[in-house]
């Protein structure tokens, strides 16, 4: 009997694989916060793993002239021992700033083996982006750090915006984010400052253009596309209707949150359907049965392209800390 064949053997030969980041990043500044998100992430972490990634701030949370203090508080969080995931990445300063490439130093040649990913700001161009790029991977081989770190870069800047394609192609590029706040700040009183918060962000026209362009360029390229922040702290279902717009109406697969309070909702409304996840079950149960081939399921055809799909509709659910049917753990994620 030929063994069942696995979906990543079956439907995605050579194709590249979206990477698996969890549907929301957490950001803290300070070292009180970070360790309260430590503590946040070990509580609420499945079987599988963390439901959210922590990204300390050395940009935002550094106080003028404290640049150097605050890189090396963000690695000494990176190493401790209460990062048991190792799912803490760091953003740094942006490319004009005196002390990124210090940063960048301190962070890599303290913490270098266990940082999960660096986040570049306010890039104007690809080539800002390569340089910062350059500089990690020129600091790992200094202090002898055997792999590539993961990047994400913000998109924030009418240059950036602009190259997002070929920002998105980048290698070691793994998501791009959208910086909304900056890129409104950016046109200079030209986008009403209620294009900020909802549901202008969703319905200004440059606003719409640059969300569905980072997305289109993120998905193109085989990378996540990462959601601004939601600046409502307390009413919870105003960040949940966000985060469901931001992935069902424009494909980002990753959202921001600054307070504790933001992680569950972005993860839940980040979710596929329940109803959808049964399906997909099923469906790519009866393919393997039927090697890949053609099958009808519930009266609708069904090949390879939507199997392809469902693939993915499970790859999510697994990746969110979503129960899922035994079925579906049986066989695609024992």
């Amino acid at each position: 009997m030929i063994p069942a064949l696995h979906p990543v053997a079956a439907l995605h030969a050579g194709c590249k694989f979206l990477p698996t980041l969890a549907a929301c990043e957490h950001y803290a500044g300070s070292e009180k916060l970070l360790r309260k998100a430590l503590h946040l992430q070990s509580e609420s972490a499945t079987l599988r793993g963390p439901i959210f990634d922590i990204t300390a701030d050395c940009e935002d949370g550094a106080s003028v002239g404290n640049e150097a203090d605050q890189a090396r508080m963000v690695a000494h969080i990176i190493n401790d021992g209460a990062n048991q995931f190792a799912r803490i990445g760091a953003r740094i300063h942006d490319v004009t700033h005196p002390h990124w490439r210090n940063e960048i130093d301190i962070i890599i040649r303290e913490a270098g083996a266990r940082v999960a990913y660096l986040v570049l700001p306010k890039a104007n161009s690809a080539a800002d982006a390569i340089t910062q790029i350059s500089a990690v991977n020129a600091a790992c081989e200094q202090h002898r750090i055997a792999r590539k770190i993961p990047i994400h870069v913000l998109i924030e800047t009418h240059g950036a915006l602009h190259e997002v394609w070929k920002i998105a192609g980048l290698a070691q590029v793994e998501s791009i984010d959208f910086g909304l706040m900056d890129f409104v700040s950016e046109h200079r009183g030209a986008i009403a400052g209620n294009a900020m918060i909802s549901p202008g962000q969703f319905e200004h026209p440059l606003i719409v253009r640059a969300k569905t362009e980072i997305t289109a360029a993120a998905l193109g390229n085989g990378i996540i596309a990462a959601h601004n922040v939601t600046t409502e702290l307390r009413d919870t279902n105003f960040v949940r209707s966000d985060a469901r717009r931001a992935y069902r109406e424009f494909g980002f697969l990753r959202m921001w949150s600054i307070h504790p309070n933001q992680i569950q909702p972005i993860v839940e409304s980040m979710q596929p359907d329940t109803s959808e996840v049964t399906d997909a079950t099923s469906i790519l149960s009866q393919g393997q049965d039927a090697s890949w081939g053609p099958i009808q399921h519930v009266g609708r055809l069904h090949d390879r392209a939507s199997y392809r799909y469902y693939w993915e509709v499970l790859r999510r659910a697994h990746a969110t800390g979503m129960n899922l049917p035994s079925m579906a753990t049986q066989r695609f994620f024992s």
